[in-house]
């Protein structure tokens, strides 16, 4: 195993958007099967010390490529290609009409109490998401627009703190 490779490859996984998740909760399973700081208790500081390293690493490989936003990311990164998260606000107007849109209706849902609302925001949210990890597919693995994709990956960085808001709504809808 080779502590620089990325996560794509210590998972034995095509670099690619798209993927098997149950290959790599299998992968993930298997890593830390043979890197857990628990297999190696006994032994000396530095191969304690390595274990807790190497588990660490495979950690943190596995929950970037589990999350689809997030494998997204690493993969523009692994292209050298900035998602300009800095600069996020400067997004299409119509993009930022229809944020607003969904915040005040989450806004009114929330102050009304309205649980049954805020639960069909949320899969009405879930399934534009689905749309637009679908549509973020093609762009990162057929097409290798990577400016197209680090632009839909701005997006869905907005949209995945709406979806937070309206989870964090229903909470305070339920106490």
């Amino acid at each position: 195993m080779d502590f620089n490779s990325d996560h794509f490859s210590l998972f034995e996984l095509p670099v690619a958007f798209r993927l098997d998740p149950s290959l790599l909760d299998r992968r993930y399973i298997e890593m830390q099967s043979r890197v857990h700081p628990d297999r190696f208790a006994s032994a000396g500081e530095a191969e304690r010390r390595l274990s807790l390293q190497w588990a660490t690493r495979v950690n943190e490989g596995y929950q970037t490529l589990k999350k689809p936003l997030s494998r997204a990311r690493y993969l523009l990164h692994l292209a050298a290609h900035d998602v300009g998260s800095e600069n996020n606000v400067a997004m299409p107007a119509d993009f930022l009409v229809e944020q607003m849109e969904w915040r005040e209706a989450v806004a009114e849902a929330r102050a009304a109490g309205e649980h049954h609302e805020l639960e069909h925001l949320h899969h009405r949210l879930k399934r534009d998401i689905g749309e637009r990890y679908d549509e973020l597919a093609v762009l990162l693995d057929d097409k290798h627009d990577l400016e197209q994709a680090a632009d839909r990956v701005r997006r869905l960085m907005f949209i995945d703190k709406l979806l937070v808001e309206i989870d964090d709504a229903m909470v305070a809808c339920e106490e």
